[in-house]
């Protein structure tokens, strides 16, 4: 048994099995990447790691086993160690910058939903080993690529709709950008089992739990705070969308391969990247206004809602997206031609298009209303939950900007893109280049 201090959650407690685990090379390879990708570039404290996010989301995972198998006993062992081992290495496929990589600029596939990826680190020793020796080793697998065999509520303690993943990264990131959000810890005792599946229960003795109905709201409420305030504010997708470049380039010049990435930490990657940027002029300019935070500047910028008026419908905003997002192709072509255009280096023109699912998962976490009846949250008709429901939404932007060597030109590309898009420009020609406050 050890303990280790943790700067969110105190003292958390980790058995030899579990300590083993964590002094794996695999798993101490997430010590170097950040949880929040280039986040700490606006919020600077928030540097903390994946390898953090890992021992919380174990920790949470232990303090809402200890509540489940205090009200149903029939929870074994077995079930437990699965969860707790699948809590510690639910990151380990995760990739330098991964959720802009995957999820926003769809370089690769989820780091979730490649089997590969995953084997490269469960199937060699000393990880493989370690596993034999749990005698859970095909139950962590089913966990972590969503095959489980045994009762589903071992899976969703790690990946449900609120699950230990999510209370450990809403109170770390929050923590950690110096942002004054937090939960109640007592929203753990409302844990319970039906039917096999994790719910949250909303009733004791005959009455109606409202306070745990406020606090599910209260993570709802953090969940928005946090995407509108750090996971896509405006230098955040910029900066993260640069990193992103730089790497498309280097694998078009064949300096890195995917399977590189797997080794790799962040600064060890574009330490990487900067080792070629002699090879390519676009690189090099990408690679060095990263390192001095020279950020690329919005020219054009498309919404669902800006300053309470109405923007893009979700018609429009699903279009963009097939356009965009869904064809990589179809974004490096709108780059290509807005840099003939404009006649600059086309490593100077980046499109986002994140994906059009902007849904508050959350929303939809199982609450047990009355014995045996259970409904997912939004079915409940409460104000707030689809006030934030469809706040959330609305958080989706397509944004097109340049290098700011260009500022001069933010007046053109604004016309050209609306030509190319199809779409008026939602920035007010005074906020052309504007990104963000120094930090």
């Amino acid at each position: 048994m050890k303990t280790i201090r943790d700067a969110v959650h105190g003292d958390i407690e980790l058995d030899d099995l579990e300590i083993a685990l964590l002094d794996t090379p695999a798993m101490q390879r997430l010590r170097g990447i950040k949880q929040l990708g280039t986040s700490n570039l606006v919020y600077p404290s928030a540097s903390h790691t994946r390898f953090e996010h890992s021992l919380g989301t174990l920790w949470m995972t232990k303090r809402m086993l200890r509540v489940l198998r205090a009200d149903d006993p029939s929870i074994s062992d077995a079930e437990e160690r699965t969860a707790r081992l699948a809590a510690l290495l639910h990151d380990i496929t995760h990739v330098p910058f991964g959720h802009t990589f995957e999820d926003e600029r769809r370089l690769f596939e989820r780091h979730d939903e490649d089997e590969d990826r995953l084997a490269r680190y469960l199937d060699r020793p000393p990880i493989s080993t370690l596993l034999d020796q749990s005698g859970v080793r095909d139950e962590v697998r089913g966990v972590l690529t969503a095959r489980a065999a045994g009762r589903p509520f071992v899976r969703e303690l790690v990946t449900g709709t609120v699950c230990a993943d999510l209370l450990d990264y809403l109170r770390r990131d929050a923590t950690m950008s110096g942002l004054a959000l937090s939960y109640d810890d007592r929203l753990l005792q409302a844990f319970r089992l039906s039917d096999n599946h994790l719910v949250v229960r909303l009733h004791k003795h005959g009455g109606f739990r409202h306070d745990t109905l406020s606090e599910l709201i209260r993570l709802l409420q953090i969940r928005y705070n946090l995407t509108e305030r750090v996971y896509y504010h405006h230098a955040k997708v910029v900066s993260g969308a640069m990193v992103s470049r730089a790497l498309e380039l280097a694998l078009g010049l064949g300096a890195i391969a995917k399977k590189d990435l797997f080794e790799l930490r962040d600064d060890s990657l574009l330490d990487r990247l900067m080792m070629h940027a002699d090879r390519d002029q676009g690189l090099k300019d990408v690679l060095s206004d990263l390192a001095g935070r020279q950020l690329f500047k919005r020219a054009y910028y498309l919404t669902m809602e800006r300053f309470g008026q109405r923007g893009l419908d979700d018609a429009t905003r699903d279009q963009l997206a097939k356009r965009f997002h869904q064809d990589l192709e179809g974004r490096r072509a709108l780059e290509r031609e807005l840099a003939r255009r404009l006649d600059i280096p086309p490593a100077h023109v980046i499109v986002y298009c994140p994906s059009p699912a902007m849904s508050l998962k959350e929303a939809n976490v199982p609450v047990e209303i009355s014995p045996g009846q259970v409904e997912p949250l939004s079915n409940l008709g409460h104000p707030d939950v689809a006030a934030l429901t469809e706040k959330h939404r609305a958080l989706w932007s397509f944004t097109i900007c340049l290098r700011r060597t260009h500022a001069a030109l933010l007046p053109s590309a604004s016309a050209l893109c609306e030509g190319l898009v199809g779409y008026p420009n939602q920035l007010h020609p005074q906020e052309q280049g504007r990104l963000a406050f120094r930090a």
